[in-house]
């Protein structure tokens, strides 16, 4: 095992903010996308940990003064060839966009998927989203996604994009794996019918309770935005409208938790299969 000196000679100290690995990271957390090269900006060890083991490349290590600890810790993990840059805190908050940071960043291979990754299995369950904007909702919903059994994740106009930096932390590392796309709704919905996958969504005021609509066959879930709910052509196009009971002293529940308890539900039907 290396020892502790022979770690910490891999971190390069760089004292300028217009490093490359730092203007790099800091256009890749403003972007809150992939850059040209394909990558995406990771703040934190447990979400840059939670890459590594989902298979994903890590290209570059961006490191504070008071977050070389948790540095030492996470190169073993690295291979030979990553380069790991250490700045002072000051220029390390500069990069990213955490208001409280770790302390180490990453720069990582995003993962690539495409449409038919998204329905997989023989009978997928596909989650769509309609112009979900808040990163904390699209976390959770790729958390509960993965963790009950979706199929994958189709991203519609107006949604927060899902290398948002609260969108992985909120994901604990689902984002890395479930297979996910962005594409245009009416596209989506379109593809979904020809392959015989049926549409539901979510409406506050009028539809089916959930706990009466078969969500064992090919199902695509639809949520809807935040405020907004699910556009009236979008609703249109249903095959069914689920409604989710709850007590009458609450308006409605956040997408996140919506989209959550529909996922649950589909589990329990299909026996967590």
């Amino acid at each position: 095992m290396a020892s502790s000196a022979s770690k910490i000679e891999r971190l390069r100290r760089v004292t300028s903010r217009q490093n490359a690995l730092v203007k790099t990271i800091r256009r890749a957390f403003a972007k809150s996308e992939a850059t040209d090269e394909g990558l995406i900006a990771v703040e934190g060890a447990k979400n840059i940990e939670e890459a590594i083991r989902s298979g994903l490349a890590i290209r570059a290590v961006l490191v504070s003064e008071s977050g070389a600890s948790r540095a030492e810790r996470l190169l073993p993990q690295l291979g030979a060839k990553v380069e790991i840059v250490q700045v002072d805190d000051e220029i390390f908050r500069s990069a990213v966009d955490t208001a409280t940071p770790q302390g180490i960043a990453a720069l990582v291979e995003s993962p690539k998927f495409t449409f038919d990754d998204c329905l997989r299995g023989d009978a997928p369950l596909v989650v769509v989203t309609a112009g979900i904007q808040d990163p904390g909702n699209l976390g959770t919903l790729f958390r509960s996604a993965e963790a009950f059994g979706a199929s994958g994740v189709l991203l519609g106009e107006q949604t927060v994009s899902r290398f948002n930096s609260k969108v992985v932390r909120g994901s604990a590392g689902s984002i890395f794996r479930l297979p996910c796309v962005t594409t245009k709704l009416a596209e989506a919905m379109k593809k979904l019918r020809e392959r015989g996958v049926r549409l539901v969504g979510t409406s506050s005021h009028k539809g089916k309770a959930l706990d009466k609509v078969d969500l064992n066959s090919s199902v695509a879930v639809v949520i809807g935005n935040e405020g907004a709910g699910l556009p009236r052509e979008v609703l249109a196009q249903l095959d069914e409208v689920i409604t989710i009971p709850h007590s009458s002293k609450v308006e409605s529940l956040n997408a996140g938790v919506a989209a959550s308890v529909i996922l649950y539900e589909a589990a329990r039907q299909r026996k967590f299969a």
